[in-house]
This record gives structure tokens, sequence and C-alpha cells, in this order.
């Protein structure tokens, strides 16, 4: 069995949990999915983070320019840049994911106002933890950003890596899709811009990005058990606080009031 199945497989138990969350059973109406993508937009757009952090220890962003260490991850991480920073939306403009789902928000009538303030606001790494404290946000949300600038100030590629690719909310696309198409009947309105974004996350995610990500953990742990193992440890941490971030949005759709 190869090392990346070895940790599939140990992953399964935790994968299960997350695909039955009861997160899926309470979000039934387009009031729901705004709920949650206010809460979410944070974990899309420090994803966004992990992705540069990658790009910045496996390619060369400085000058002068020198050759990289392997050619073949710096390939793998440009072409998932590509896709995710710079796609095109549904009328063929270049824009980044993270601006495709504030644009989808927008249309559903989310609001965007914390994650704006937020974005306009930070700085630094380590102004994050104290920056979101200011906002009126799930414990749960703020503890999964935490966390992910915790796996980027490890620097090492391996970890986060093994971050970016584990614990990704495939389910949530499929539900959402269903959900759309029972507002816009209901409504007699058309969600373009979230249909789109949903479609071409399934599309990239499944046949592009997802495999692209698993032969980079390949590529960057070779033969090394310790690396291995770390990625294993951070593979299982990621599905966990992935867990605990649908718990708070959870909550926050079952008990608006408290939110």
């Amino acid at each position: 069995m190869s090392r990346l199945k070895q940790i599939e497989e140990e992953l399964k138990s935790l994968q299960d949990k997350l695909d039955k969350h009861e997160l899926y059973s309470v979000l039934n109406e387009l009031e729901d999915v705004k709920a949650f993508m206010e809460e979410h937009v944070f974990a899309v757009w420090d994803f966004m983070s992990l992705l540069k952090a990658l790009q910045q220890q496996l390619t060369c962003v400085s000058i002068p320019w020198k050759p990289v260490e392997s050619s073949v991850t710096a390939r793998f991480i440009n072409e998932i840049v590509q896709g995710e920073e710079t796609d095109v939306n549904e009328n063929g403009v270049t824009k980044s994911h993270y601006e495709m789902y504030i644009d989808a928000m927008n249309e559903i009538g989310a609001s965007t106002s914390q994650i704006n303030s937020f974005i306009k606001q930070v700085t630094d790494i380590e102004s994050i933890k104290t920056l979101l404290n200011e906002y009126n946000i799930a414990e749960e949300t703020k503890n999964f950003v935490n966390f992910t600038f915790d796996v980027i100030k490890t620097r090492k590629p391996h970890i986060i890596a093994a971050s970016f690719t584990f614990g990704r909310e495939d389910i949530i696309p499929d539900m959402f899709l269903n959900i759309i198409k029972k507002a816009e009947i209901e409504e007699d309105k058309e969600f373009v811009k979230l249909s789109y974004y949903l479609h071409r996350h399934i599309e990239l995610d499944g046949d592009e990005h997802g495999p692209l990500a698993l032969q980079m953990i390949a590529e960057l742990c070779g033969d090394d058990d310790e690396k291995w193992n770390e990625v294993s440890t951070y593979a299982k941490a990621s599905i966990l606080k992935r867990i605990e971030l649908w718990d708070g949005i959870s909550k926050k759709i079952k008990n608006p009031i408290l939110a």
C-alpha cells in the first residue's frame, strides 16, 4: 500500500464524521446558506493564504531568480495557483475564487461587511489572532483560521500541503446546489454567480487540483518517514478543525439570535 493510500485509510473515520456532520441536516434554505457563507468565507480566505505559502516555499518569488529544488512541485503549485487566484468567472472575467465567493455572497444577500473589514485591516500574520477577536464570528471560525496560520508558520512545505489538501468540504457544493435550485424556484430569481462558483469548485477540485495536491505531497515526502508521519498528523488535525468549524456554523444556523 502506498503511503498516500495508507494516510487516506487512516483518515476514513474522521472523513466519515465530517461527511455525516449535523450541519448538512440544518442547511435547508437560502437564509441558512447566507449564515454559512458569512462564517465560511474566512476559511475561503485563509485557504488562499495556504496556497501562497506553498508558492513561496516551492517556487522562486525573489529577485534575482534562482532554480528551485524541484521543478515538479513548482509546476504543481503554479498550476493550482493559476486556477485558484486567476480563474475566470461566469462572464469570462479573471478573478480569484475568493473574489467569486464574495460576488456570490453579494448576489444572494449574505453580508460581506465583516470579511471586507478584516481584509482591509489585516497587515501581517502576527496581527491575525488579535484582529479576529474584534469580529462577531464563531470561536470555531477564529480557531480554524488561527490553526491555518500556525501551519503556515512551520514553514514546512509538506505540512502546509497536508493542511491544504485534506479536510476539504467536498459534500458542501452538492448540498448548496440543491438549496439554490429550490430558492430560485421559490423566489423566481437566478443565482448565477453562486451556481457557477459551486460547479467550478467541483470541477477543479475533483478533476485537477485534488489529484495535483496529492501528487505534490508524494513528491515532497519521497521516502522520508518523518515527513510522512507529519503529513498524517496534520491531515488529521486539519479535518478535526474542519469538523469544529462545521460545529460552530451549525450552532449559528440553529440559534441565529445567539450569533
